[in-house]
């Protein structure tokens, strides 16, 4: 009996099961009532008194050794079943990645990138924690002066003569510091205003502004640019300027493009008029150019700035700002067509 039960032993030691079937007819074979563990307990009953304590121990201990094996192997084949389910077949290839899309506020910015490339715009940046100097003094915003209400702005608390820009005007007194005229440069980038955040409106948007600066600039060249700039991005060169106020322009102006009212669409947009504002302009007021050690006698210029947000919205009919901050996959994976 003792070389049955050993001979038992090594059986489940090399048993090996693919699935729980096999599992639970090896379980039943050892363990169940008919099964041969029972059989050796029926056997044992009738083995000599001398004989029964050793045996008793090989029977038990073949008996915990199928229970451990028959847990091993549950545990072992649930492991596996959960792996497969995750992931499913680890043998197979694995899958193209999903091919990603750049944001609407990209495209629209290399856009106006690309345009004004074409016409000699040369691209510059600065920083977005920005000193009072470059971002409001420099640019004909002394302290104090009434017009810095018109841009709600964030300070630094430690020290109020650093804040976060609120627009890209900050790059080009930079420009205009390292570079002596002609200068012809765009600065795209972010800027920040404390203004509620709604479907219009955000405290984080962008802008890219541009600066022209030489000899004998003159407001038709202004015009003429922005002409050239509506027909390349929109396919419309019909343009308005409305008289307007900014500090660093005199004259300052308002550009509007002639939208149309062919659609439900462009009424809505235009509010039946018919036109639509895209962007600020000017010729750059002479005192900028003193502070930028730039001779007005002798050297004159435009500027010009557009929200990235407000052409993206339009390109694009999207009707809240506030879809572009979201990151809402469903939203950008709209834009793949447009690489």
């Amino acid at each position: 009996m003792k070389t049955k039960i050993e001979k038992l032993l090594a059986e489940v030691h090399d048993f090996k099961a693919n699935s729980k079937e096999e599992v639970e007819a090896f379980r039943i074979k050892y363990l169940g009532k008919k099964g041969l563990l029972n059989d050796l307990f029926t056997e044992f009953k009738t083995v000599n008194a001398e004989l029964r304590k050793d045996l008793g121990k090989a029977i038990n201990t073949l008996k915990n050794t199928t229970q451990d094996k028959v847990s091993t192997l549950k545990e072992q084949l649930e492991d596996t079943a959960e792996q497969t389910g995750q992931f499913g077949d680890l043998t197979r290839p694995a899958a193209a990645l999903e091919i990603g899309s750049r944001h609407p506020i990209s495209l629209v910015k290399n856009e106006i990138i690309d345009i004004f490339n074409r016409i000699g715009f040369t691209v510059s940046e600065g920083p977005e924690i920005e000193d009072d100097w470059h971002n409001f003094t420099a640019l004909n915003l002394p302290e104090h002066h009434p017009a810095r209400d018109m841009q709600d702005t964030f300070f630094i608390q430690q020290n109020p003569d650093i804040l976060l820009r609120t627009h890209t005007s900050s790059v080009q007194t930079r420009f205009m510091e390292n570079n002596k005229p002609p200068i012809r440069t765009i600065s795209p980038g972010r800027v920040y205003r404390n203004e509620d955040i709604s479907a219009r409106a955000h405290c984080i948007f962008h802008q890219v502004e541009g600066l022209y600066i030489a000899k004998n600039v003159s407001f038709a060249d202004l015009k003429q640019t922005i002409q050239y700039f509506t027909k390349e991005m929109f396919g419309k060169s019909e343009i308005r300027l409305r008289p307007s106020y900014f500090p660093f322009t005199e004259p300052s102006a308002e550009v509007d493009v002639y939208w149309g009212l062919e659609t439900e669409t462009d009424y809505k947009i235009t509010k039946g008029t018919g036109w639509l504002e895209i962007m600020g302009c000017g010729m750059v007021d002479p005192n900028v150019l003193k502070n930028m050690n730039i001779d007005p006698e002798e050297y004159s210029g435009f500027a010009f700035g557009m929200g990235v947000e407000r052409i993206a919205m339009l390109r694009y009919q999207i009707g809240d700002i506030r879809m572009f901050f979201e990151n809402d996959k469903r939203f950008l994976s709209q834009f793949k067509a447009a690489l």
